[in-house]
């Protein structure tokens, strides 16, 4: 789990709190008005025809509730989608490193601007699976931090909308071709995470999983060395590294 991830964990709970007990205030008043205002007991029918007090509480009651939904939801939705300037417990957050993604019909694109590492991430075919890669989620080519590492993320479209979804970082931003996104994560445990495109780009929409490895800063260097020559040669180097067979993959679930 991400630092976002815990704060929107966090933040689902606290609403969930919220809205049981509205819906607890709600469900008494309506069974109190079933009661209080039978048929039975009200023959005849009142005649007023508005209330100056309950039409206030009625109006001021929503508008509180929802600033007590709104101030930590736009919060958290500022963090979410910013790294530089992000305050983090009043502390701000830079970037250790910036990862370029765009996404095509149907496959993503990343680069490392500052080591100048540029390649395509396809889905593998399941003639092509190691033992211990789930069907449709592994890629030829993930992607590769290390643990602990402010990563940046700067999205964007090649040719139609696409949407670089990672549920354990909780990160879902738009690949919108001419705009360019910004989000950012910081993965605190080592491990292999999977996330999907979740913008209807196509028919093969169902196609372009993303794989981020999460490893330690030694395992990355060594990626990066072996990346800038040949990347496919960095990958196979990787699954190697990472013990494909026997590994515990780090699944989309908050722990």
């Amino acid at each position: 789990m991400t630092p976002v991830m815990a704060r929107l964990d966090s933040l689902h709970h606290y609403l969930v709190i919220l809205i049981t007990v509205i819906t607890v205030v709600v469900m008494a008043l309506l069974l109190y008005v079933c009661v209080r205002f039978r048929r039975s007991a009200n023959p005849v029918p009142s005649k007023n025809t508005h209330n100056t007090l309950i039409e206030i509480i009625w109006t001021t009651v929503p508008i509180i509730i929802l600033a007590f939904i709104f101030v930590p939801s736009k919060r958290l939705h500022y963090e979410c989608l910013h790294s530089i300037g992000c305050a983090e417990d009043g502390v701000p957050v830079e970037p250790d490193m910036t990862l370029k993604i765009i996404g095509y019909q149907w496959y993503w694109n990343y680069e490392y601007p500052d080591q100048e590492i540029v390649y395509d991430s396809y889905m593998k075919q399941e003639e092509n699976l190691l033992p211990g890669e789930p069907r449709l989620l592994a890629v030829d080519n993930p992607i590769v931090v290390p643990v602990n590492a402010n990563v940046r993320l700067l999205i964007t479209g090649g040719d139609v909308i696409h949407d670089w979804a990672m549920p354990a970082f909780g990160v879902k931003q738009d690949a919108v071709p001419g705009r360019l996104n910004e989000s950012w994560f910081r993965a605190e445990k080592e491990g292999t995470y999977y996330g999907q495109c979740s913008e209807l780009c196509g028919r093969l929409h169902g196609f372009m999983p993303i794989q981020v490895e999460v490893v330690s800063q030694e395992e990355y260097d060594a990626w990066l060395e072996v990346a800038a020559n040949d990347i496919e040669a960095a990958s196979q180097m990787m699954a190697a590294l990472r013990g494909r067979t026997t590994m515990e993959v780090a699944e989309n679930e908050q722990e």
